[in-house]
């Protein structure tokens, strides 16, 4: 009986499996991180700056894995209540990888973005000794560079628009090339494969949620008070920010076939405009993941806890296929009434608690 998606299983990622068995695709370069050390386990099949990596900047591998892991958990928030709930067993991911659908757009655009992001917030944070913040070149029209760039003003403007890059920004040029070195792998370099221009396309959609959403924080300088001069640093979003924008995209993806130079991409519908870096993009429809079936990975949605009352993604209706749905009481203990207690203790009592779930047939 599954009573939640969310299982503290966040052992892995699979944006690189060297091997994969039931389709025999190779699939080099990404890896498979089970826990922070498990990219250098595989020293022996990496070559160049992976390896060397390995063996002298182990903090930014550890940097590399949390990202992974802060994505698939992004991943499973974002289809908590689909039929395919961005399942945590590895082998059926694996499957689901395998396949140029929107949800594997989805995911590896989310892990790419959470390497990124990973990364860039540790170098911020002074724990990566390779990188730390950044501090643009005073100007008062730097801001206003691109179109796509919120500026977030904390004071009145000032009439003659004096203020200067200062504080603590965040070194995304950083982060960006260690997502791109990871998740783009070398092996891939110069391969004109459609799957190949997929992957690499939707991990530089990933890549670009998070640089298009860059924001510009300030803050006022003077006496009393006073906004004489302002100091401003580049800030990236909140990673949820990041993962509802690429769900976004991946309600707008846009279904892709080879080019006829057998090196690029068109859309398959001739009315979309030309395909733009952020934009998600596949090639194959999706299942309707309603049945389980090993060989796709798809885990069915049998035993899933809906909401009978709601209609739509997460209503018993949609996630349950039609096949029905039954009404159960649960019964549990919680603790309850806590208090604390001079000094240092919390004392709770043990409650029981009923709970009325409906789970899919």
């Amino acid at each position: 009986m599954m009573l939640s998606m969310q299982n503290n299983v966040f052992l892995f990622l699979i944006i690189l499996v060297t091997t994969l068995t039931p389709l025999q695709r190779r699939v080099d370069g990404n890896p498979l991180v089970m826990d922070p050390n498990s990219i250098c386990r595989r020293t022996r099949t990496l070559v160049g700056r992976h390896a060397d990596m390995c063996q002298s900047q182990p903090e930014i591998i550890q940097e590399v894995a949390k990202g992974a892991r802060l994505g698939m958990r992004e991943c499973q928030h974002q289809f908590h209540s689909r039929r395919w709930n961005c399942t945590s067993q590895s082998r059926n991911l694996a499957k689901i990888l395998q396949q140029d659908i929107r949800e594997t757009a989805f995911v590896y655009a989310i892990t790419a973005a959470g390497v990124l992001h990973a990364v860039t917030q540790a170098c911020s944070q002074g724990a990566l000794p390779q990188c730390g913040c950044v501090t643009l070149q005073s100007s008062s029209e730097t801001s206003h560079d691109s179109p796509t760039e919120e500026v977030l003003i904390q004071a009145s403007p000032l009439k003659d628009g004096r203020w200067e890059w200062g504080g603590c920004g965040d070194d995304v040029d950083f982060g960006y090339e260690k997502s791109r070195q990871f998740m783009d792998t070398r092996q891939r370099k110069g391969k004109s494969d459609i799957r190949t221009l997929i992957d690499l396309h939707n991990n530089e959609a990933g890549r670009q949620a998070i640089r298009i959403q860059m924001r510009t924080e300030c803050k006022c300088h003077g006496l009393s008070g006073s906004c004489t001069l302002r100091s401003c640093w580049r800030k990236m979003p909140l990673f949820r920010q990041v993962g509802d924008y690429l769900m976004e995209s991946f309600h707008k993806a846009v279904r892709v076939m080879g080019g006829n130079d057998g090196k690029s991409l068109v859309p398959i519908d001739p009315d979309t405009p030309t395909l733009v870096a952020n934009v998600l993009i596949y090639s194959a429809e999706s299942p309707d993941f309603c049945q389980a079936n090993q060989r796709t990975g798809t885990e069915g949605t049998q035993g899933r806890v809906c909401n009978s009352t709601e209609t739509g993604h997460g209503g018993c209706d949609s996630l349950c296929c039609g096949k029905g749905f039954a009404d159960y009481t649960l019964e549990f203990e919680e603790n309850c009434q806590c208090r604390f207690h001079w000094c240092c203790e919390v004392q709770c009592q043990r409650c029981s608690v009923r709970k009325d779930v409906s789970l899919c047939l």
